[in-house]
């Protein structure tokens, strides 16, 4: 194909010059062929949220803060797209845009990530639930194991995009069968009367729950963090829109290396054909994201919450510590109301899908680091390419993440409050990014404007009250 090179403007200070490549928009396949990276953001999102905060507040206050879920993963969805809108258009992931406007923008982001996602919460939390599914064994142990098993799966990848999706398909479907089964066995009559209450109670902050654990459900409504800002990169290794045109991460031992294309950054002619084909690829993308992401997200958030709130709420078993104990109740509850075979079932699915999300975070904060490094430092490097750096990082994460739970750091549900409210504030920053880079950076015909504009300034505004009160709440406590 024919390309041609664009000048871009001289960059002021604290910026780097590219240029860029244009080529002409490919044709979008059928939607069927388009699902997966929003089933391996849901994938790695059906974790802290759905399993874990949400039933535990069902737990201790009822049904009344399932609104927010309704709110997070909707503010979510536009987020997203807008993390699409620029990779569809650019072939470059979001963050590349960010370093447009400001290099260090990367390591901020990237070094937000990293003290998100390296309290190893989930192979935590997995652990602690496989043991509750065993009846016993040591969860800092399988911890660990689970943490080296991670690395070996992705090191072992030949594509690591397409062992990602394989694996959170399997993932999604698991849950899916048990929530489906959850709906008619497991959710009592009361429960299903009481979700009036999601309608009779928006905007109520329960006070029996500590704020921190409520911005964190808010947060990780569907994915949460940094997770989101790595659609970018999930689409792009699955061929969206221009991103058809970049290399794919592949393993350092069974993989081969793509070549990248000649421009850094790539851009299509505002054409009618181009734009044509824009408006299919942007139609498609939206419903695959729609579907895989917000409608699945927000049934699991949903089904789990009244699974708990049918079984555990007002329990006189229910402890009145923050621990992972009401998991194990709710396991007991449904053993006894509709059958062993259940609550073993209920244990199974937390524990694969807590070891499907720790896997999914490790993937994408490899992914995000490494792409700040490639896109900042190391382009001009043979020997630095970006699937050498991405393996680096999984294997730093799993030593780092080991260190903390073998040094006594092995608190489920505090670790997954810290890293979910800390990526709300990650969420802040990217956002406010995110309104820059797509409306100065992309064609003027494509550019964000109206309603989505304006949601995306509700969710910063949310995003960022939510995390000053915690912040300020959680100073207030030092003294």
């Amino acid at each position: 194909m024919e390309t041609t090179h664009v000048a871009e403007p001289e960059a002021a200070s604290g910026r780097f010059t590219r240029h860029t490549e244009q080529r002409d928009l490919p044709e979008a396949p059928p939607l069927r062929r388009l699902i997966g990276p929003s089933v391996i953001l849901i994938g790695v999102g059906i974790a802290s949220g759905e399993y874990i905060l949400y039933p535990y507040i069902a737990s201790q206050a009822g049904l009344v803060f399932l609104w927010a879920a309704v709110v997070g993963i909707l503010v979510q969805f536009f987020i997203n797209m807008e993390i699409e809108r620029y990779t569809l258009a650019t072939g470059e992931t979001a963050i590349g845009g960010f370093m447009r406007m400001w290099r260090p923008w990367g390591g901020v982001l990237a070094g937000g990530a990293i003290l998100a996602t390296m309290w190893p919460g989930w192979a935590t939390a997995a652990a602690t639930i496989t043991t509750f599914a065993f009846g016993g064994g040591d969860p800092v142990l399988i911890a660990v194991v689970m943490l080296f098993v991670i690395g070996a799966v992705l090191t072992a990848s030949p594509v690591v995009y397409q062992t990602v999706e394989k694996l959170q398909f399997i993932k999604v479907g698991a849950v899916l069968v048990f929530l489906v089964v959850a709906l008619f066995a497991a959710i009592t009559a009361t429960g299903y009367k009481d979700t009036s209450e999601v309608v009779s109670s928006f905007g109520t902050f329960p006070s029996e729950i500590p704020i921190a654990i409520l911005v964190g459900a808010l947060a990780a409504a569907g994915a949460g963090g940094a997770n989101n800002l790595v659609q970018s990169n999930w689409i792009r290794d699955k061929g969206f829109g221009m991103g058809r045109y970049a290399p794919r991460i592949v393993s350092p031992i069974t993989g081969h290396e793509e070549a990248a294309p000649e421009g850094e950054r790539l851009s299509f002619p505002e054409d009618e054909a181009n734009l044509s084909r824009w408006k299919v690829w942007w139609k498609r993308a939206n419903l695959e994201q729609f579907v895989s992401f917000a409608l699945v997200g927000g049934i699991a958030i949903i089904v789990f919450s009244l699974v708990a709130y049918s079984t555990v709420y007002r329990n006189p078993d229910l402890p009145d510590s923050s621990g992972f104990d009401f998991i194990a109740l709710e396991g007991n509850v449904l053993d006894d109301a509709v059958g062993p075979w259940f609550g073993t079932l209920f244990l199974a699915v937390g524990a694969v899908s807590l070891f499907a999300a720790a896997l999914g975070i490790v993937d994408y904060v490899a992914r995000l680091v490494a792409d700040v490094i490639h896109v900042g430092y190391t382009r001009r490097r043979p020997g630095w390419t970006e699937s050498k750096l991405y393996f680096g990082v999984v294997w730093t994460m799993v030593a780092v993440g080991s260190a903390i739970l073998l040094a006594g750091f092995d608190q489920p549900l505090v670790l997954v409050t810290i890293s979910t409210v800390l990526g709300g504030a990650i969420m802040v920053v990217y956002s406010c990014l995110l309104l820059i880079t797509n409306r100065r950076y992309l064609p003027k015909a494509i550019v964000l404007r109206g309603y989505r504009l304006a949601i995306l300034v509700f969710a910063i505004g949310m995003l960022g009250v939510t995390t000053a009160i915690v912040a300020v709440d959680q100073v207030g406590n030092l003294f």
